[in-house]
């Protein structure tokens, strides 16, 4: 073959060379899976995390037609399975389904991993509401202005519990104590069981608590619910005033919880992951399943959740460096 003059050799067979190189990647996509995909956990069973990985879990396997595994990896804060899955093949046989404790860590420890650049993102699933609350008989008030009040007569006297330092229920609450000015003691616990059972004793006085966590006691008169985080009324908790109404705007305190891949997730498995996790989220029985949980769904695109996890990343880090919080 006569090639053109105007072409020099190096540059086309470069050219060939690239081609070529995209063609298995391609083929490869197109018959993923052929094999039971992992779905790892980063935290323990019973979580955020792990309820929405075997509702997903099992409805993506028969899509798919394919078994999905979960593997509960736990521990130092979500970080051994983070790690797990950013080493990886990126073949679309090991995936993750976090929650954005993973945009906290970066600011509290050494990570072995790049929380932006060893990942994939492939989609939002779901958002959880968090409420302020405080021991009806420990601590004798019932809204935020009572609240803003009690605590500013007797500085220092208040403590507060949280699942351990750095987790999104401690920064929510230190948060709050910027934006009101608030002087409260912080009790870091080894996981939530035991804060909640100090709590609901009153041997900690105020808590912040997944909704549908809270609802029960407030229901039996232990709990009084302060305010619910969102920028509007919970759907869980339609009779809770949110933190924006009562005058405390872009606190960003949710949970959410996304799917993720290693990097280098080929485009064409992100892509179908993202359309399959999306038309999951939208069948009537796992949004239903889920606000039992105190889970709602909510998806997007990977870019969304890609610039939100960026954009926390780097808020976290800021508001941490400011208030000198340590991991324990």
């Amino acid at each position: 073959m006569q090639l053109p003059a105007s072409v020099p050799l190096k540059k086309l067979l470069w050219v060939l060379l690239c081609t070529c190189a995209l063609l298995p990647a391609a083929g490869y996509a197109q018959s993923w899976p052929v094999r039971p995909i992992t779905l790892v956990v980063p935290y323990t069973p019973g979580t955020g995390p792990d309820i929405l990985a075997r509702t997903i879990g099992l409805r993506l396997g028969e899509r798919l037609g394919q078994p999905v595994v979960i593997d509960n990896k736990a521990g130092a804060s979500g970080n051994i399975g983070a790690d797990f899955v950013a080493k990886a093949a990126p073949n679309g046989y090991t995936l993750m389904l976090t929650v954005n404790t993973f945009v906290i860590t970066p600011a509290l420890f050494r990570l072995p991993y790049d929380p932006i650049g060893d990942f994939t993102t492939i989609g939002k699933v779901a958002e959880g509401n968090i409420a302020l609350v405080v021991n009806a008989q420990a601590l004798p008030v019932k809204t935020l202005d009572e609240l803003v009040a009690y605590v500013r007569a007797r500085p220092g006297k208040i403590n507060y519990g949280s699942p351990g330092s750095g987790t999104p229920q401690h920064l929510a609450v230190e948060l709050l104590k910027q934006r009101l000015g608030l002087d409260m003691v912080h009790v870091p616990y080894k996981g939530a069981a035991g804060a909640n059972t100090d709590l609901l004793a009153g041997q900690i006085q105020l808590m912040v608590l997944p909704v549908h966590t809270a609802q029960p006691f407030a229901r039996a008169g232990r709990l009084n619910v302060i305010a619910v985080s969102g920028e509007n009324r919970s759907v869980i908790a339609p009779d809770s005033p949110s933190f924006a109404e009562l005058g405390l705007k872009n606190l960003a305190i949710d949970l959410y919880f996304w799917l993720a891949g290693p990097a280098g997730l080929p485009r064409e498995i992100a892509a179908k992951l993202n359309q399959e996790i999306t038309a999951i989220m939208a069948l009537p029985e796992v949004r239903e399943g889920l606000i039992k949980q105190g889970l709602v769904t909510s998806t997007g695109t990977p870019e969304d959740i890609a610039a939100t996890i960026k954009a926390d990343i780097e808020r976290w880090k800021k508001f941490i460096a400011e208030t000198k919080i340590r991991a324990d």
